[in-house]
């Protein structure tokens, strides 16, 4: 069977192609990837502008023609933060599906924790025991953990790399009373998860997805993606203290030439290089490691485990277009 999971995400939208079934591994055969920024989008009001919107039904319908193109039988189309959180959202689901016959499905934040947990435990499988799950994303910070598919603990905290690049600094680099400021509210905002942590137990495993977390890595000495998904990969908070030190004194354009970052990304990175550090401390983690699986691998896995019929509405509990 061959499945194509369209992603609209704060930053992109990312078509993702894969040959599976269920019970098996998902093979990728394709991945594109548009870059919108569509949180940066919004007007006053906090809806998506009209030049906004028509960028994303742009973008969706090269994906669908892409999707089309690959022979995909099943498109599952979601959005996350950037679009859950506008205030024109029913709008915007509305022109996405009348202009592209696309309709996006919104995933709650406890969604997205839920489908990416589900996606690295089924990657580290059942030996890693109570799984502890991190998620930095553009517009929110997901943390999950478990002893099961379905994880105890499922939260979403606005503390996306780019929700902070937008509302914390004003300079590129940030000045460093930015940093400092960033840094102590990041601890406050996050001391509540922390307590409901600690209080049940500690994880057997700790695992971080997203391309901020795998940028990070990659800065501070993993191997490249090039050597292959199964490759361990690591971050630790001594290589990340180091690695911040050395990225707030970058602007976005220089760090734009390091290699494992994006253009498209480098403006976030300090942003998110310090919700990981703050998550860490907080959660007095030493080491991370990192997973090649996260959302769109969970939505996949999920469909797949629903194969046998039952009502695909159950694959997420966002809403839809109404």
């Amino acid at each position: 069977m061959r499945l194509g999971v369209l992603d609209v995400g704060s930053n992109t939208v990312h078509l993702l192609v894969v040959d599976a079934h269920r019970g098996g591994h998902p093979t990728p055969m394709h991945s594109e990837k548009t870059v919108l920024r569509l949180a940066e989008q919004l007007n006053t009001r906090g809806e998506v502008t009209k030049s906004g919107v028509a960028a994303l039904v742009e973008a969706v319908e090269q994906a669908k023609a892409s999707a089309e193109r690959w022979g995909c039988e099943d498109v599952m189309a979601f959005a996350t933060s950037a679009v859950r959180e506008a205030g024109n959202t029913d709008e915007v689901l509305a022109t996405v599906a009348d202009s592209t016959g696309v309709d996006l499905r919104v995933l709650t934040g406890e969604d997205e924790a839920k489908l990416t947990f589900l996606a690295a435990r089924r990657w580290f499988g059942w030996s890693a025991g109570q799984l502890l799950v991190l998620d930095i994303g553009g517009g929110s910070l997901e943390v999950a953990m478990g002893i099961d598919e379905r994880p105890e603990l499922a939260e979403s905290l606005p503390l996306g790399a780019g929700r902070i690049t937008r509302t914390r600094f004003s300079n590129d680099p940030p000045k460093r009373s930015e940093v400092v400021a960033t840094t102590a509210w990041l601890d406050d905002a996050l001391s509540g998860l922390a307590e409901r942590i600690r209080g049940m137990g500690e994880p057997n495993r700790v695992v971080a997805t997203s391309k901020t977390f795998r940028s990070l890595a990659r800065l501070t000495g993993a191997a490249p993606s090039s050597a292959g998904p199964r490759v361990a990969r690591a971050l630790t908070d001594t290589g990340l203290r180091q690695l911040l030190s050395f990225i707030t004194r970058m602007s976005s354009d220089d760090m734009a030439e390091l290699e494992g970052v994006s253009s498209s990304r480098a403006h976030q990175l300090v942003g998110g290089a310090l919700v990981a550090e703050a998550t860490m401390r907080a959660l007095s983690l030493e080491r991370l490691e990192i997973c090649p699986w996260a959302l769109r691998e969970g939505v996949i896995l999920r469909r797949l485990d629903l194969s046998n019929g039952e009502d695909q509405t159950a694959l997420v509990t966002g809403r839809g277009r109404e």
